[in-house]
């Protein structure tokens, strides 16, 4: 079986599910977490690259919406779309014949299991981080006064690792 093949029919098949997007905003947002990952580790895996491009697979089909407001149904609903989209892309890579010890990694990067221990996690965190402040920064400072936004701006940084919040220093100096 040709294994680069195999990995960009799922890429594909991950991108159509995002096609689906009332907003195609899933799709951007997969696109340019995939790109903060290969520019951090170049020598990404297989499972950290499947990872980050179906981290949010179809997320508009749960939207934040339908749980209770507040700190709890946020992160409630952040808790469950974890699962969703680890599921989701286990059904997508084994449509693809990859095997369960592989699917099983991707899923766990996509939990975030063992984020302060497990490089790749820290990565897909780190580009996470990286793309909210290239793509939402601006708008949010536009709406928070400062202390709130510091206080954002800290939150997001304390999740990073030393080369991420360098970066992010570098997306936030250049911002505005």
């Amino acid at each position: 079986m040709d294994e680069g093949a195999r990995f960009d029919r799922a890429i594909a098949a991950i991108d159509a599910a995002n096609a689906e997007s009332p907003t195609g905003v899933e799709g951007d947002h997969a696109v340019r977490v995939t790109d903060w990952v290969r520019r951090l580790r170049p020598d990404a895996s297989e499972e950290l690259l499947l990872a980050a491009r179906g981290h949010h697979i179809r997320r508009w089909t749960s939207p934040r919406s339908s749980y209770p407001d507040g700190r709890s149904g946020y992160l409630r609903w952040r808790r469950d779309l974890h699962e969703i989209h680890a599921r989701e892309l286990g059904t997508i890579l084994g449509a693809e014949n990859y095997e369960p010890a592989v699917i099983e990694r991707v899923q766990d990067i996509v939990r975030k299991k063992r984020l302060a221990s497990d490089p790749e996690v820290q990565t897909l965190e780190d580009a996470l981080c990286l793309v909210f402040i290239q793509t939402q920064y601006d708008e949010l400072a536009g709406r928070l006064d400062d202390e709130k936004m510091d206080s954002v701006v800290a939150k997001t940084l304390a999740k990073m690792s030393d080369e991420g919040r360098r970066l992010a220093g570098e997306l936030i100096s250049s911002a505005g």
